[in-house]
């Protein structure tokens, strides 16, 4: 299944995310009259975890639709199981609009709760603290997470919506911007780089004492002598200053 796991890491782009309870563990019936036990999710989520390791991920739909896939909006990126319930964060598709629209739907409060999709593997009738009776799903095989409007568990909510990660938006606009970005960059570059090449040039350039002018009055032999004279002198200083 490698196939997958390479086609997922090359495609892969950030569109947002979601953070919150697929599920909860209260012991409050929902609208089918169930309950679910801690640990119930424990087995399906390892099967997961390993399914990941090949690029396989639990999917993330918007109303429980398996048929349209536009509306297979995103994947569950990571899970656990905690005293109140299964915590999931789930990343939204960046390039497919209706995920977005409903990441923003999500992010205004107008569409905040969680259901999802599962087969029961063990169930069985429990006595609640009040003395009523209700059922009890002690262990579940989930297919898939929705983002839903009604749920059966009032109490599977959304806690957080992230935006996206500035830089990897995948839109044909930015694109554009960047390249005559990068094509402005280039020029001032170039314009630098000749700026640059002056300068050093003008820096490494040895000064060149100018020609005398025939009217200027040339030193005179005793001025030559005391020029000698000084040099000599500075000589025999760098001399001492270099003697071990």
């Amino acid at each position: 299944m490698a196939q997958f796991k390479d086609a997922q890491q090359s495609a892969q782009v950030d569109g947002g995310r979601v953070v919150g309870y697929a599920s909860t563990f209260d012991r409050e019936p929902d609208a089918y009259g169930d309950v679910i036990a801690k640990g119930a999710f424990s087995n399906s989520l390892k099967e997961w975890e390993a399914k990941m390791q090949d690029g396989i991920y639990l999917p993330l739909l918007y109303g429980h639709n398996m048929t349209d896939p536009a509306y297979n909006i995103g994947r569950v990126v990571s899970f656990t199981e905690n005293e109140k319930g299964l915590l999931i964060e789930a990343e939204f598709d960046a390039d497919n609009e209706k995920a977005q629209y409903v990441r923003k739907l999500a992010q205004e409060g107008r569409l905040y709760q969680f259901s999802f999709a599962f087969d029961v593997k063990e169930s069985g009738e429990t006595e609640l603290e009040d003395g009523r009776k209700a059922n009890e799903l002690r262990e579940l095989d989930i297919f898939e997470v929705s983002l839903v409007q009604i749920p059966a568990n009032q109490h599977a909510q959304v806690i957080e919506v992230k935006a996206q990660k500035i830089g990897k938006r995948n839109n044909a606009k930015d694109a554009q911007q960047l390249r005559e970005l990068l094509d402005k960059l280039q020029d001032v570059t170039g314009e630098i780089a000749e700026a640059q090449s002056i300068v050093n040039g003008l820096l490494e350039t040895e000064e060149v004492p100018p020609e005398p002018n025939a009217e200027e009055e040339k030193p005179n032999a005793e001025e030559a002598k005391d020029y000698s004279a000084l040099i000599d002198e500075a000589n025999q200083l760098l001399k001492g200053r270099t003697r071990k």
